[in-house]
């Protein structure tokens, strides 16, 4: 599935002032400043070391006071963010990705009173339930579907995880749904993922995959690399398919990684693509 800012002083100052309505509003926008300074950085070792801390930050923003959707929300991607892409230790990826999606579904009980029950519903309860979800609240079902894919991804040897996916997929396609023309590209890529992380004959859905990942593509111009890193690993590799691999390989490491709100993904991308791609004679 992935920032020094001068905010971070102003909301240490206003924790020690009291001033909670306006901590409240500096919170959010911490949120998605850090987010947006994160995902521009080229360095991956510098936010591998920094995001711990601003981890910790948002979780003091939720000591004792559990009641902000949007600080849930913030909170639960940084969590998914690093337990899916720099917690190298299986167990520690477990562990925060697990974090990460209780915070998404106490974001989400907030918000929607029904939705406080989605885990112990049935899939087509959970699905006739999920519509209930508005565009309103599109937003915070996109950060609870990213938490959701990020847990089943470190819980892959879990069974029990890997029979929750027709319900993660329900919730990005009905994201897609409810956000029409205004849909974020990832959605498509993270529906991709969640296609293809079991093999056609343990039920993935790669041909469908297929056409996620290239939608998402489009969506970004091309900028956007990680798609087809997935594509490759998902599609690719586990088809069996040369001359996908090959021309994805090519365009892949043939790209600029440098593209507004998606340097740190490309960074990475491109440096996992150059190790499955190194390795293509061998695989094949």
């Amino acid at each position: 599935m992935k920032k020094v800012i001068v905010v971070t002083l102003i909301v240490a100052n206003l924790l020690l002032t009291g001033c909670s309505h306006f901590v409240s509003r500096a919170a959010n926008s911490f949120g998605n400043n850090l987010t947006g300074a994160i995902l521009n950085q080229d360095d991956p070792e510098l936010v591998r070391a920094g995001m711990p801390s601003y981890i910790l930050l948002l979780d003091s923003f939720l000591q004792g006071k559990e009641d902000n959707p949007a600080i849930l929300s913030s909170a639960s991607t940084m969590y998914a963010s690093y337990g899916s892409v720099f917690a190298d230790d299986p167990v520690r990826a477990k562990r925060l990705t697990r974090r990460a999606r209780e915070y998404a579904d106490q974001a989400m009980c907030l918000t929607l009173a029904s939705s406080c029950n989605w885990r112990s519903l049935p899939y087509d309860a959970f699905v006739a339930n999920l519509q209930q979800v508005s565009s309103k609240q599109a937003d915070l079902l996109y950060a609870y579907g990213f938490a959701f894919l990020a847990y089943i991804r470190a819980h892959s040897d879990d069974w029990n995880a890997l029979a929750e996916l027709p319900q993660a997929e329900a919730v990005m396609q009905h994201y897609l749904d409810i956000s029409g023309v205004s849909a974020k590209a990832s959605a498509h890529n993270y529906l991709g993922i969640l296609m293809t992380i079991r093999p056609p004959a343990l039920g993935g859905k790669q041909d469908v995959a297929r056409g996620h990942f290239e939608t998402a593509i489009a969506m970004s111009g091309g900028r956007d690399l990680s798609p087809k890193v997935e594509m490759l690993k998902g599609i690719a590799r586990t088809l069996y398919d040369r001359e996908l691999n090959d021309q994805l390989c090519a365009d892949i490491l043939g790209a600029s990684p440098y593209a507004e709100g998606l340097t740190l993904t490309n960074v990475l991308a491109r440096d996992e693509a150059l190790a499955l791609c190194s390795d293509s004679d061998n695989y094949f």
